[in-house]
């Protein structure tokens, strides 16, 4: 409504004669779940039951935090298995922007044997009998529940992906281009931080002390010692 008075206030002339205050609505809390590396290997195990196509979508999802759209719409031409890198055109995201990531090995072995023996128009992604894969809830719920996560969304993996490349000391700006994420707001909500990122923080500044003191150390004990010579006399 606001979006709406708004513009009819722009028009010439002023369809409306003056906007009412309109109070925001407080945006609801971010999610908190994230996929942990203890979980990591046994999710990635009961994909790969479901299917080779569900571990290429989940290794995609956790890498690179990508859309679930992003993932099962891709097709071949959009693999470059050469330079090892994956493209989404212009207006194919929901930001509407292009992207371009290179492949990680795992992702380029999943990928590649996904898009074996297909077209460039064929979807990378499919199931046995060659169709494509447009929804995968049910599997997606049973793989999460075997591997003892039955509360993960798939979409909670963008957010992983977000504090995994930030824990590994990649470039905000790098991050949001490997993901998606146009402004730095969104990015915040889902660059979450935990008590283990905390304690990290802290193990890393404590070393930073210690290697700066034991090189003072080193430097005191090296220095050269001058004696003091009494002078004689005469």
């Amino acid at each position: 409504v606001r979006r709406m008075l708004n513009l009819g206030q722009r028009t010439r002339p002023p369809k409306v004669k003056s906007v009412p205050y309109i109070a925001k609505r407080a945006e609801p809390r971010a999610r908190q779940g994230f996929l942990t590396d203890e979980t990591y290997a046994r999710l990635a195990r009961e994909c790969s039951v479901a299917g080779l196509w569900l571990r290429g979508v989940f290794s995609i999802g956790a890498n690179f935090g990508w859309r679930k759209s992003e993932c099962i719409l891709l097709k071949v031409h959009q693999l470059d298995l050469v330079g090892r890198t994956i493209r989404l055109a212009p207006g194919t995201t929901k930001n509407n922007d292009g992207r371009v990531v290179r492949m990680t090995s795992e992702v380029y072995q999943l990928l590649s044997a996904c898009a074996a023996g297909k077209g460039p128009q064929d979807f990378v992604f499919t199931r046995d009998d060659g169709k494509p894969v447009l929804d995968f809830r049910t599997a997606w719920e049973h793989a999460c529940e075997r591997a003892g996560c039955p509360d993960l969304l798939f979409h909670d993996l963008r957010r992983t992906a977000a504090r995994n490349l930030r824990r590994l000391g990649v470039s905000e700006g790098v991050v949001m281009r490997i993901g998606g994420w146009r402004s730095r707001n969104v990015f915040e909500r889902y660059n979450i931080v935990d008590e283990q990122d905390l304690a990290d923080a802290a193990r890393r500044l404590d070393e930073k002390r210690e290697l700066a003191a034991a090189a003072t150390d080193t430097k005191t004990d090296t220095a050269p010692k001058t004696e003091m010579v009494q002078p004689r006399l005469q």
